[in-house]
C-alpha cells in the first residue's frame, strides 16, 4: 500500500517535472544566451577581454558584436520550438570555439592540475550543460517525446 501510494506520487511528480522541464530549459537557454550575447553588444561582458585573447587574429571591435548578436540568435531560436534546429546549428558551430581558451590560454583556465579550474575555465566547462541541453531539446523536434503529456511519441 505504501509502495503503491509512493509510486503514484512519484509517477505524478515526475510527470509534471517532464511537462514544465522542457519549457523551463528553453526558458533558461534563452535567458543565458540573450543574456550573454547582449552584453557583449553593450561592451559590459566580463568575458570580452577572454574571447578577445582567444581569438586574437580577429578585429574585437567586429568579432565581439558578431559574437553578441550569435548569441542572441542562438537564444531566440530555442526559445521558439519551430526554431529549435537552427538554434542548435547554430550554437554547434559556436561551441568548440568556447572550448579554445582551455588550449589556447591554460594560464587563464588553470590553477595548477587541469582539475583545478580557475573562474574562466568554470565558465568554459559548464557550456557541457547547454551542449546536454541542446541535445535534449534536439531530440524532440521529431516529436520522440511530448512534453505535454509525459508519454512517448514515437516508440
Amino acid at each position: 500500500m505504501i509502495n503503491s501510494r509512493f509510486d503514484r506520487i512519484d509517477q505524478s511528480i515526475s510527470e509534471q517535472m517532464w511537462r514544465f522541464g522542457v519549457p523551463v530549459l528553453r526558458l533558461a537557454l534563452a535567458v543565458v544566451f540573450i543574456w550573454f550575447g547582449a552584453l557583449k553588444l553593450t561592451g559590459a561582458s566580463p568575458a570580452i577581454a577572454l574571447v578577445t585573447r582567444t581569438v586574437y587574429w580577429f578585429d574585437p571591435a567586429i568579432f565581439i558584436p558578431i559574437l553578441g548578436w550569435w548569441e542572441i540568435a542562438i537564444g531566440v531560436c530555442l526559445a521558439v520550438p519551430p526554431l529549435t534546429r537552427v538554434g542548435i546549428l547554430l550554437l554547434a558551430l559556436q561551441m568548440p570555439g568556447t572550448f579554445l581558451p582551455l588550449i589556447l590560454l591554460p594560464q587563464v583556465c588553470y590553477a595548477g592540475p587541469p582539475w583545478n579550474l580557475t573562474l574562466e575555465g568554470q565558465y568554459i566547462v559548464k557550456n557541457l550543460v547547454i551542449i546536454g541541453s541542446a541535445l535534449l531539446l534536439g531530440g524532440l523536434v521529431r516529436g520522440h517525446r511530448s512534453a505535454d503529456d509525459g508519454t512517448d511519441a514515437k516508440r
